[in-house]
């Protein structure tokens, strides 16, 4: 009776394990199929610029420990190296399919900084916005936009602020950035265009 009992007990472990991991991996399976299919529409790989880069080649130890050999011949060709590249500055890259040649470029340390225009209200005094590491995001000398965080997605620019007195809601906007470099950030969306200089 009892090693039948256990047997029984053992058996309906197994079965139960074996229904459980069953029902799990269908979920797990579908979200990693689900993120698989995510990152790779997405295409953007984020990584450190490697000694190993020269004019036409971006070499890039990613987050996840993989070293790239990518040609960026079309990107620079078309505009699209935004910021340069140096031994040891952050990049984020969007890949073509394969994952040898670099479509965007954008180096994020030279996004890093504090960027600013005239006041687009009188003129007389510089309004902005600060970006700083680990996607903390500032304004400058505004009072009505409170600047949140940032990131780079989809190889654009995503930028989270509040806007007081207009409820306090947040909001996420999303740009293209047109134009970047030692001095000057240029970025826009359907409905608005911001062309910064670099606070010195």
């Amino acid at each position: 009776m009892k090693k039948s009992g256990l047997m029984a007990f053992i058996a309906a472990v197994m079965l139960l394990s074996g229904c459980g991991g069953e029902n799990r991996q269908t979920p797990d399976s579908a979200g990693e199929d689900s993120s698989t299919v995510y990152v790779n529409a997405e295409k953007t790989v984020f990584g450190i610029c490697g000694e190993g880069s020269a004019m036409n080649t971006l070499q890039m130890i990613t987050d996840s420990g993989d070293t790239l050999s990518l040609s960026i011949t079309d990107a620079k060709e078309n505009g699209k190296v935004l910021g340069g590249y140096a031994c040891g500055d952050r990049m984020a890259v969007l890949l073509n399919d394969d994952k040898t040649v670099a479509q965007l470029v954008i180096n994020e340390t030279t996004l890093l900084g504090n960027w600013v225009m005239p006041n687009p209200l009188d003129g007389s005094s510089f309004v902005g916005i600060s970006l700083k590491d680990g996607g903390i995001a500032e304004s400058i000398d505004q009072s009505t936009i409170v600047y949140k965080t940032w990131r780079i997605v989809n190889g654009r620019i995503e930028i989270q602020s509040v806007r007081e007195g207009g409820g306090d809601e947040e909001e996420i906007n999303v740009y293209d950035i047109v134009k970047l470099d030692a001095d000057s950030l240029v970025y826009k969306n359907e409905e608005d265009l911001f062309e910064y200089g670099r606070l010195k």
